[in-house]
């Protein structure tokens, strides 16, 4: 059983740093260091940069959210933790 717990943490930890790692590419580097490169194109009026900057990032966190739920419930059963 111990194995297994390390095996799902370590899966677990593995999820939350690629999801996280995702986040700061789009909240930072998107919406700050590329901002004016993204400026070039436009997106619903309005310039790629400033929409990763204000929107794009919150839209993203939250997608980011669901992807963990839908994640973790899977794990969760395949280890049989669910509740």
């Amino acid at each position: 059983m111990e194995k297994s717990m390390q095996s799902y943490w370590k899966r677990n930890k593995s999820y939350m740093l690629v999801l996280l790692a995702i986040w700061a590419l789009v909240s930072y580097v998107f919406g700050i260091f590329f901002v004016e490169q993204l400026n070039a194109f436009y997106l619903g009026g309005f310039p790629l940069g400033f929409w990763f900057a204000q929107q794009g990032s919150i839209y993203v966190f939250v997608l980011l959210i669901l992807a963990y739920f839908l994640l973790m419930e899977r794990l969760d059963k395949k280890y049989d933790v669910h509740e």
